[in-house]
């Protein structure tokens, strides 16, 4: 019997990339959100989401497109890592698919260079990488984060 993996796919950039859904908590409408002073240049800001500071990392940015502003007609996939939750931007949330554990190549010798990349899986005529929440950020960019919460007066949830 085979093991399947359920996965959040979202568009960004007219692309589509996926996350484990059990990492998502949930989809939102993008709202505006409020700057972190000593943040890493990967973060837009932070929002205040059930009495929690939860930092809102750019996808654009990591994965080298030109960033722009935040839209109303943009999402937020609020997710977490294994120290805290975050809000990825995205374009557009697309639904959640499911396929055999064993369709998910390793992303560790095909794409070195881009470390927050899991996998990959073929999905119809494309390639859907498979983002690695734990890796997304460098471990200066952790710390980095992690200070410019506390200044603002939150903590990493």
């Amino acid at each position: 019997m085979n093991s399947s993996v359920q996965l959040l796919v979202f568009g960004l950039n007219d692309r589509r990339y996926a996350l484990h859904l059990a990492q998502v908590e949930r989809v939102v409408r993008a709202v505006d959100t409020t700057p972190l002073p000593h943040a890493p240049a990967i973060v837009c800001g932070a929002i205040d989401l059930h009495g929690n500071i939860v930092p809102v990392l750019s996808m654009r940015k990591r994965l080298g497109f030109v960033d722009r502003q935040i839209t109303p007609d943009d999402h937020f996939v609020i997710a977490r890592t294994s120290r805290q939750s975050v809000a990825l931007v995205v374009d557009s949330a697309i639904g959640v698919i499911e396929h055999d554990a064993e369709d998910i190549v390793s992303a560790r010798d095909l794409l070195r260079q881009l470390k927050q990349v899991e996998g990959l899986v073929r999905l119809n005529d494309d390639l859907l990488l498979i983002h690695d929440l734990d890796r997304f950020l460098s471990l200066d960019e952790e710390r980095d984060l992690e200070l410019s919460l506390i200044e603002a007066g939150g903590h990493g949830n």
